[in-house]
C-alpha cells in the first residue's frame, strides 16, 4: 500500500464512549429526548447535525440551532476526554515507522476541525499527515466514499493503493464504496458486526498487533 487513511475517533484514540456520553447528556437532559445509552451509541457516526436529524427528525431544529448544539456537544466531549487523551497503544511507533518508510498518510474523519485540531496538536502528530479531510470538507458523510476519495486525491494516490483504518461499520462501508481495503480497530464494535463487509483485511484491538506491524515497510 502507498497510503494509509485514518479515521480519528475510536481509531486513533479510544474516545467513542466520551462522544456518546456528551451526546446522551445533551439529548436527554437538555433536549428532553429520553434516549437510552444503547439508543444513542449506534448513532455515533457522520456529522453532528446528521445525528440530530436521525434522532429527532428533519424539522425539530433550525440549521443555526443544530450548529450551536454541535459546538456545545464538542466542548463537553473535549472537557471530559482531555485528561484521557492518548493515542491507542502502538500507534505512535506505527506512525513514525510508516512516515520513515515513505507511506503517505491522511486523516479522513467525520469530526469537525475543532476536534481534529484538539487531537493532532495536543498529541503533536500533525506532521505525519499530508492531507486532512474533515466534516467541513465533504457534502456526504460515511458510508458515502467522499471522505476517503478526497483524502486519496489530496495525497495523489489511487484509491486501490490506499488502506483505511476504521472502527465502525459505516466507516468500513465507506472504504468499500471507495474501492479500498480496511483494517478495523475493535475499540467500539465487535468483529461480528462487520461480517457483511468483504473488504476487511484485519481486526486488531490496537496498533501493537503483529498483523498491523506486518503492514509497515
Amino acid at each position: 500500500m502507498k497510503a494509509f487513511l485514518f479515521d480519528l475517533n475510536g481509531t486513533m484514540i479510544h474516545d467513542m464512549d466520551y462522544h456518546t456520553s456528551a451526546w446522551h447528556h445533551i439529548l436527554t437532559h437538555e433536549l428532553g429526548g429520553n434516549f437510552t445509552w444503547d439508543e444513542v451509541k449506534p448513532q455515533m457516526y457522520g456529522k453532528n447535525q446528521e445525528v440530530l436529524v436521525r434522532l429527532f427528525g428533519p424539522d425539530r431544529f433550525t440549521t443555526e440551532e443544530m450548529d450551536e448544539l454541535a459546538v456545545r456537544k464538542e466542548q463537553r466531549y473535549q472537557e471530559e476526554f482531555r485528561p484521557h487523551l492518548a493515542l491507542l497503544p502502538g500507534l505512535a511507533e506505527f506512525l513514525e515507522q510508516a512516515y520513515q518508510g515513505g507511506i503517505k498518510m491522511a486523516i479522513g474523519s467525520a469530526a469537525i476541525p475543532f476536534n481534529i485540531d484538539f487531537v493532532l496538536d495536543n498529541l503533536h502528530i500533525r506532521h505525519y499527515f499530508q492531507a486532512i479531510v474533515s466534516a467541513d470538507d465533504v457534502s456526504r458523510s460515511k458510508p458515502h466514499p467522499e471522505t476517503f476519495l478526497k483524502a486519496a486525491e489530496q495525497l495523489g494516490v489511487s484509491p486501490t493503493d490506499c488502506l483505511v483504518f476504521e472502527d465502525v461499520p459505516k466507516g468500513a462501508e465507506a472504504a468499500l464504496n471507495a474501492g479500498m481495503q480496511a483494517v478495523i480497530l475493535t475499540t467500539t464494535h465487535t468483529a461480528e458486526e462487520f461480517e457483511h463487509l468483504p473488504n476487511i483485511l484485519h481486526f486488531a484491538p490496537d496498533f501493537t498487533a503483529p498483523a498491523l506491524r506486518a503492514l509497515l515497510p
